[in-house]
């Protein structure tokens, strides 16, 4: 379990004295819990949103009762790259919640070693499941594809005990395609004769013209 200490953030306090004494802005809410600022430790934070992404269940202490909480958004400076302020969906107790849960994929297709091209269409799927089965991601093995034409679909993917598929189930997540090798077009061979072709018209009077610095023949 990952857990975030918070504060009640003071309405007087501005965002810049907020960040200079270390802590970041912040917001909770959910269906039964009303909007509510809050600061949080910028380092614990950063720390906690590399661990936990926006699927892992983060637990807030410090305003009021504790809160079971999943990241919806964090904004990130474009410069720094330091996040500026984050958002958390309060999950209600007892409720299943529908979720995008990203596809991890592992092993290697015996069609690839082959020659042949895996192609991924999905790199996500949207479940509806229980908090406390809530997966970070789900296994794809991809050791299953072994020919052109094989391909995984939804409906292959092992989920947890409490989890209904949302996407569909029929959808394909990696198939194997044929590679195919382009061929590249020879340029068509020159024309017979090309090479006594006679001189382009007004060559002939070119060459015979005397060169640049060459005296004259001097006329009788």
């Amino acid at each position: 379990m990952l857990v975030l200490e918070v504060q009640p953030r003071d309405s007087k306090e501005s965002t810049e004295t907020l960040r200079s004494r270390g802590a970041v802005p912040a917001v909770f809410y959910g269906p039964k819990e009303a909007s509510t600022s809050i600061a949080i430790n910028a380092r614990k934070l950063e720390s906690v949103w590399k661990a936990a992404g926006e699927t892992t269940i983060i637990t807030l202490k410090g305003a009021g009762e504790d809160k079971d909480t999943l990241i919806h958004d964090v904004q990130v400076d474009p410069v720094t790259s330091v996040i500026i302020h984050a958002d958390f969906y309060v999950l209600e107790k007892g409720k299943k919640i529908k979720i995008n849960i990203p596809l991890e994929f592992t092993g290697v297709a015996s069609a690839e070693k082959a020659g042949h091209i895996v192609v991924k269409a999905l790199h996500e799927i949207e479940i509806e499941v229980a908090p406390q089965e809530l997966p970070h991601s789900l296994p794809v093995d991809l050791g299953v594809l072994a020919n052109v034409g094989d391909h995984i679909t939804v409906a292959q993917i092992k989920l947890p005990a409490s989890a209904e598929l949302i996407t569909g189930a029929d959808e394909i997540v990696a198939s194997v395609t044929a590679f195919v090798e382009e061929k590249v077009e020879e340029p068509a061979p020159a024309a017979e004769g090309a090479e006594g072709a006679a001189p382009a018209e007004g060559a002939e009077g070119a060459a015979a013209a005397p060169a640049e610095g060459e005296a004259k023949p001097k006329s009788e």
